[in-house]
């Protein structure tokens, strides 16, 4: 889709946008691509972060992964085609800073936020103005979206508390450290990926039980970044979990997740390691990788010491080290339509993870469908989200409270996009070749005939006359 495919008159309606990360800037993209002028307000660099380094929209704060690519056999890769298919400006910059990653889609994070930044400015409707939003939204905006994200400003944050009237429910997402590529010793590590999937994508650092044992008793005994006392009983989100949090469930509980070696051989010993520590390419260069699954909230000198530990990182130069930030999310169901509005004022909408989607590729696609859905109502259309049968429909059914209503449950927690989300299908008991299906075998298949009409139905609804 180009980016200069509308013309925008100074009378066209207005959406003004709050926040460059990937929801706002995918709910900027697609409104603009509509027919709608976009102020995006993002107050970077006049204001930074605890965690962002740099004024680019859609920086990538913690990993540079947008997880699997499988459209087939994987909700998140379902739900990137699905993006793409709706002309997603973050799927397209995703796609053109690919870096290797296995069936998994990883980009280079600086040429990432460099191409949606670009695209971005370059947009004849899109007015970009680097400023701090400090209160609510003023009543003369006639539609806004708020995609602040985690970090939102305390000034913005507050407001929101006392607009919606609603103590705002937060967890902490920590980051993984980065290591330079030419600071692990390759005499001991190897490049493989589980089960030869893909190209051989990943470093891996091999342990013994020893070696295994000892690290995990020195994430335990290491010293830890101290809370707050207002942070103190700040729930993890289980998709996000320091390493230190983890080894504290079980002796074996790291080489069952993070650490598995499964799908992986050594080729100096022709056997499976005991424990691996697996590093994934962070920028195209290859110069640089980060240390999958090891979000963390050691301090930082100690960081260094203990992952020194890992053969092959014993000399190990760290790009960045790991840290820890707090996340806060709506009582979406409580508090948002369909349309993601804002039920007490519905020209406010909310994308993104403030909404309690979880994950880069819910972000961005929470963004996309707040974008159309307050493009569609500035321009006097009808607008109805996907249906639930597609991943951008499950999603939104999700947090908006379809699903809390189904199962009974009283709690709202941020969800990453699973098959879970989408109504099961009959699963025929063989395959188009005849074959019986049992088991795995029977679960795989049955994911494939939930893409398949997921896809056909979001091709569906993106041709409706609804959407023009």
């Amino acid at each position: 889709m180009s980016n200069t495919s509308h013309n925008h008159s100074p009378a066209a309606p207005v959406l003004h946008v709050i926040g460059g990360g990937l929801a706002g800037s995918e709910a900027a993209w697609q409104a603009a691509q509509a027919g709608v002028r976009v102020i995006l307000h993002e107050m970077r660099a006049t204001r930074m972060t605890d965690a962002h380094k740099t004024d680019k929209l859609a920086e990538l704060v913690c990993s540079n992964s947008f997880r699997s690519d499988d459209a087939e056999n994987n909700a998140v890769g379902l739900l990137h085609e699905e993006m793409r298919r709706a002309g997603s400006l973050i799927m397209a910059a995703a796609d053109a800073n690919r870096v290797p990653a296995g069936s998994a889609l990883a980009v280079d994070r600086e040429g990432f936020s460099a191409m949606v930044s670009e695209r971005l400015a370059a947009h004849p409707g899109i007015t970009i103005v680097r400023e701090e939003i400090d209160g609510w939204p003023p009543a003369e905006w006639q539609q806004v979206i708020i995609a602040t994200g985690p970090l939102t400003s305390d000034a913005l944050a507050q407001a929101i508390l006392e607009r919606t009237g609603a103590q705002a429910l937060a967890f902490f997402d920590a980051i993984a450290p980065i290591v330079h590529a030419d600071s692990i010793d390759m005499s001991v590590c190897w490049k493989q990926s589980r089960y030869d999937k893909g190209s051989a994508d990943y470093i891996n650092c091999p342990l013994d039980r020893q070696q295994y044992e000892a690290f995990v008793q020195a994430l335990l005994a290491g010293e830890k970044t101290e809370f707050r006392e207002w942070e103190k009983n700040t729930p993890y989100f289980d998709g996000c979990l320091p390493i230190e949090v983890m080894a504290e469930r079980g002796i074996d509980t790291l080489r069952h997740g993070p650490m598995k070696p499964v799908g992986l051989t050594d080729p100096r010993t022709g056997r499976r390691p005991y424990a691996v520590v697996q590093l994934r390419q962070d920028n195209a260069l290859g110069t640089l990788f980060n240390m999958v699954g090891f979000q963390t909230k050691l301090k930082y000198g100690e960081q260094q010491r203990i992952f020194r530990m890992i053969p092959g990182l014993e000399n190990a130069r760290f790009a960045r080290l790991g840290g820890i930030h707090r996340n806060t999310f709506l009582d979406s169901p409580r508090l948002l339509d369909e349309q993601l509005r804002l039920k007490a004022e519905p020209r406010i909408r909310f994308a993104g993870q403030m909404t309690g989607v979880e994950g880069y590729v819910e972000s961005a696609a929470c963004g996309l469908m707040a974008g159309r859905a307050a493009a569609a109502e500035l321009l006097g259309r009808p607008f109805t989200p996907p249906p639930q049968t597609t991943a951008h429909g499950a999603l939104i059914h999700h947090i908006t409270g379809g699903h809390l209503a189904e199962s009974g449950l009283k709690t709202f927690q941020p969800m990453n996009i699973n098959f879970g989300l989408l109504p099961p299908i009959e699963t025929p008991t063989h395959d188009e070749e005849g074959k019986r299906l049992k088991g795995k075998e029977r679960t795989r298949h049955r994911r494939r005939l939930m893409a398949r009409r997921a896809l056909a139905d979001f091709d569906t609804w993106l041709q409706s006359r609804e959407q023009g």
